[in-house]
């Protein structure tokens, strides 16, 4: 019988075309990756030959293949033809042979795992002989929770009855492939109690981005089913790889909770093995997995990864009844691994409103057409080519019609769920995961997708103008100046992660505080300011899942901050700390309790006054406190922290003060700490606040403001308001020239060497360390330095980034040596 069945142990990566590719991945975890601590349900498989022994036993190749005949010949439909292949295959026993097989395989699982009663997974694992590299994912049936000799045998049967359900004849069809040169091995693995506990999918790379160096994991409440077929919103986990070797971080750069408002689990009485049920209020605000949970899975990404020398596509599960974390699949990701990492499009929306509704974005695209709703996989023959397909979820089934569609909406599902997967591989871009777009969205609406503002997904009424643009990064030169990037938003900082910046300039903390916290921090620490009502409402909101809401800001802040600097590390990420105005906190939720009301925000309470002040001194803690746990708990130690708008030295000293009250002292752990240069009197000090800070970033926009005395929002004097002005590079040329001289680093952040050449000339002339930009002006900003360098003489430094953040001063004494 052993050529009917194989155990898990004795198979690998080289039995696909014996058990398939599912089965053989199994396999060869089981064989290679257990003394690696990955551990995977113990199980068996049976061969392809066994399938094949089935159909010969029951002489059903020859009405098989006069079904697939009639099809092809039009005088049945794919229907038909399905329903009657299905039908021999579930009405043929099996061979005897094969179900003693199968029976004593079961037997022995049982003793093996000591339990008489034992519940396994029973899944379809489709293989060709002659092709064994062909992917057969999702085409086939899984039954879960299968217990006894008697299911077993008929979840076998219909195991090989779905070779041939209606998507899976399709497939084939489309793909050229014989059907009847296609076998079916089926897997038999003990279950995994995450019916009791939680289960997902798990990605060795970004899915959207392609960023190589993160590991994605999805989770949900109950069997995995959910999570795969998109039924739910689950939570979301992103992990740094990189960082996973050190035992004493944890690299964790994002937690975002999911809907989960319901759960797969084992049925009870009755012929079904398993039920969809609601979750519990205290299910969906909680997280399915530990942080300890998720670094275990991110380690084990890591060994798969390493393991199969590629991106992988993993799916994994949590036993409730033991605590345990099991892998219980794993096979290559084809998607973004494919893609060339030297070349890429950017979208842009010219103009935007409101959005009807937003999701999880897939494909960072954009797209526009009319709506097409349809709720149901029987109506799909309503849908109109080119449209915008709108539904709740998807399946294997609506397969056909998503090939013909410009973009698509979903209700339900994540970055893991079936309608996900399926756009990235199509290129069509997707809004996942909405709630409600079936019954917001109007059939026939022209409406605009739009998956290219970051993580969230948009979608606008109307067909809005969008600009598409090809970045081409092949034989970008290298510069002297250090090019780096400026990075407002954490959603956006990986999908730049393939422009070769050496660094970010520019990460502005206030714009995580505003877009994701959204709420002063002033009123998670000071609740009973706030009066009851709305704001009182719309902070629980916000904070669900969170009891602690200072943990909340906290912890929300230190991963956005992460999220900046993991793309670029190990180069540095220069974090700018909180840089509102007062009329801007005001905006955030409950900030009207704190804020005061002043004439001119512009040169009132804002930047370094603002940590010491009495009015936010607390929370400006919690803002050190999410720097130091982005620094030495997660472990991105390439961030550098700056302090903006700092008027005087005396001042400085007070907020290094704070800093290091709060655990964020300057020099400690590599800790630098910069200043930004916006404000005369930081030139005309220079060299008090040289002593002080590790280096200077030039703003542009605030240092002319206040040398020319124009108010930069005035559109009355815009005409005044210039970079270039001679008064402003004076200025410029002061700092430089100090900073030097002081033996620190000096850049600016800003678009001004971006929009005109002969500025960023002047700054290269004047030996400026570093120069930040918008990511999309990148490219043809250091074509243009290269060519000011190569005019002026300035050769290129080819260094690593010690060496590149060394200033020039410094150079130039090392040169004297």
């Amino acid at each position: 019988m052993a050529h009917l069945i194989a155990w898990f142990e004795t198979l690998g990566n080289v039995d696909v075309a014996r058990v398939g590719g599912k089965n053989a991945s199994l396999g060869e975890m089981v064989r290679t990756l257990a003394r690696e601590g990955v551990r995977v349900p113990d199980g068996f498989a049976t061969t392809a030959d066994a399938y094949r022994e089935h159909l010969a036993a029951n002489a059903l190749e020859p009405e098989l293949r006069a079904q697939i005949a009639a099809w092809k010949a039009g005088e049945i439909s794919l229907q038909q033809a399905g329903g009657a292949m299905r039908a021999l295959l579930l009405e043929a026993d099996l061979p005897p042979d094969l179900a003693a097989a199968i029976t004593q395989a079961y037997g022995e699982l049982r003793r093996r795992a000591g339990v008489e009663a034992l519940a396994v997974a029973v899944r379809s694992s489709a293989t060709a002989e002659d092709l064994p590299n062909a992917s057969f994912a999702g085409q086939q049936e899984t039954f879960l929770n299968v217990s006894g000799e008697r299911a077993l045998l008929d979840a076998c049967r219909r195991c090989y009855a779905s070779l041939f359900t209606d998507r899976a004849l399709s497939y084939r069809d489309a793909m050229g492939f014989d059907h009847m040169s296609v076998a079916l091995s089926i897997g038999v693995q003990r279950m995994v109690r995450s019916d009791l506990a939680g289960s997902g999918v798990m990605f060795s790379i970004d899915t959207e981005t392609g960023f190589p160096r993160v590991a994605v994991i999805s989770a949900a409440w109950g069997l995995g089913e959910t999570v795969v077929q998109g039924t739910v919103d689950p939570d979301k986990y992103l992990v740094f790889k990189p960082l996973l070797a050190d035992p004493g971080l944890a690299p964790i750069i994002e937690k975002s909770l999911g809907g989960k408002a319901r759960k797969l689990v084992y049925a009870r009485g009755g012929s079904a093995r398993t039920a969809l049920v609601d979750t519990s209020a205290r299910e969906r605000r909680a997280y399915v997995l530990s942080d300890e949970d998720i670094l275990r899975l991110g380690r084990w990404a890591v060994i798969v990864e390493r393991h199969y020398g590629r991106p992988m596509d993993m799916e994994w599960a949590k036993d409730g009844e033991t605590g345990e974390l099991f892998m219980v699949q794993a096979r290559p990701e084809t998607v973004q691994s494919g893609r060339p990492a030297a070349a890429f499009k950017t979208y842009r929306l010219k103009h935007k409103g409101p959005p009807l509704v937003t999701g999880a974005a897939v494909g960072q695209m954009i797209a526009t057409g009319e709506a097409c709703v349809i709720e149901r996989a029987q109506d799909i023959a309503r849908f109109r080519p080119g449209g915008v397909l709108v539904t709740r979820m998807t399946d294997p089934d609506w397969a056909p019609i998503m090939k013909q569609a410009a973009g698509i909406v979903t209700d339900h599902g994540g970055a893991t769920s079936h309608a996900a997967i399926v756009s990235r591989e199509l290129g069509v871009p997707a809004v996942v995961g909405t709630g409600d777009a079936t019954h917001v969205l109007r059939d026939r609406q022209p409406i605009t997708l739009s998956c290219a503002e970051g993580d969230q997904g948009f979608v606008y009424d109307g067909v809005l103008a969008f600009e598409e643009t090809q970045v081409d990064l092949e034989g970008l030169p290298e510069t002297r100046t250090q090019m780096m990037v400026n990075i407002a938003s954490p959603a956006m900082a990986l999908q730049w992660w393939r422009v070769p910046a050496k660094g970010v300039g520019l990460a502005r903390m206030e714009f995580i505080i505003s877009d994701i916290i959204k709420i002063h921090p002033m009123a998670l620490l000071h609740p009973e300011k706030i009066e009851i009502g709305r704001t009182r409402q719309r902070i629980e909101e916000l904070t669900i899942g969170h009891d602690d809401k200072i943990a909340y800001f906290v912890d929300t802040l230190a991963q956005g901050v992460a999220k900046i600097a993991a793309p670029f590390h190990p180069h540095p990420v220069i974090v700018r700390t909180s840089d509102f105005k007062s009329n801007e906190y005001a905006h955030l939720v409950g900030g009207a309790f704190f804020e005061p009301q002043e004439e001119n925000p512009m040169l009132g309470l804002r930047g370094a006054s603002r940590y010491y002040h009495d009015s936010y001194r607390e929370a400006f803690a919690l803002e050190c406190a999410a720097l130091r746990k982005a620094r030495d708990v997660i472990g991105l130690a390439n961030i550098i922290v700056m302090i903006p708008f700092c008027r005087t030295p005396e001042e400085a000293d007070r907020v290094l003060a704070v800093m290091a009250e709060h655990g964020l002292e300057r020099g400690r752990s590599g800790l630098q700490v910069y200043m930004m240069c916006e404000i005369p009197s930081n030139v005309i000090l220079a060299e008090e606040f040289a002593k002080r800070f590790d280096g200077f970033s030039i703003g542009s926009n605030d240092l002319t403001q206040l040398v020319l005395g124009v108010d930069r929002d005035s559109g009355e004097l815009a005409a005044l308001f210039d970079e270039r002005n001679e008064a402003v590079k004076r200025m410029i040329r002061e700092a430089i020239a100090k900073a030097h001289a002081a033996g620190i680093k000096i850049g600016i952040c800003g678009q001004a060497p971006s929009n005109y050449p002969d500025f960023a000339e002047f700054l290269v002339e004047e030996g400026i360390d570093s120069m930040s930009l918008n990511p999309d002006s990148f490219v043809a900003t250091i074509r243009a330095v290269a060519s000011a360098e190569a005019r002026l003489g300035v050769a290129p430094i080819h260094r690593d980034d010690a060496r590149l953040m060394a200033p020039r001063a410094a150079r130039q004494k090392e040169r004297r040596r």
